[in-house]
């Protein structure tokens, strides 16, 4: 499948943009899909993590040293994602737990990391996964799916 101009029409809001008292529903109507990926790494020693650690990280799902807040909050996303599954499923609402382990190129990744650009996750190919996921048919939906770049170790 090839994105089409639909796919490509989004709103991009950012957690501190967020009215958390308005209503969860847009003047316009419900979504088609929504794609939930706020990441922030913290690496930080147990003894040193803060609370405030915790709720910036839900993002990848690494679980290694200095990596506690990171992987608790992975953890209890995978769970939040069944959750709604179970939940939503028999309504006809598609759940996927999505992992993308790997660094997604863009500018601020290049400016953050010493990695080579062949080696990060390509926006417009994670895009192409997702509007996949999006158009799956009912008898084969998908509620897991890991990506990752193929020079990544694992």
């Amino acid at each position: 499948m090839e994105l089409n101009a639909d796919f490509k029409k989004r709103v991009v809001v950012h957690s501190e943009q967020l009215d958390w008292n308005a209503s969860p529903m847009p003047e316009s109507g419900p979504p088609k899909v929504v794609i939930h990926n706020t990441a922030e790494l913290v690496i930080a020693p147990f003894a040193e993590t803060r609370l405030h650690d915790y709720r910036r990280t839900w993002g990848s799902m690494v679980q290694s040293a200095k990596f506690s807040a990171f992987a608790s909050a992975k953890f209890a996303l995978r769970g939040l994602t069944q959750s709604l599954a179970r939940e939503f499923h028999p309504a006809g609402v598609h759940v996927c737990h999505t992992i993308l382990d790997g660094i997604i190129d863009t500018a601020r990744s290049r400016d953050l990391h010493n990695l080579d650009p062949t080696k990060m996750m390509k926006p417009d190919d994670i895009a192409q996964i997702y509007w996949e996921l999006a158009h799956q048919t009912r008898s084969t939906w998908t509620h897991e799916l890991d990506l990752r770049p193929a020079s990544e170790g694992f």
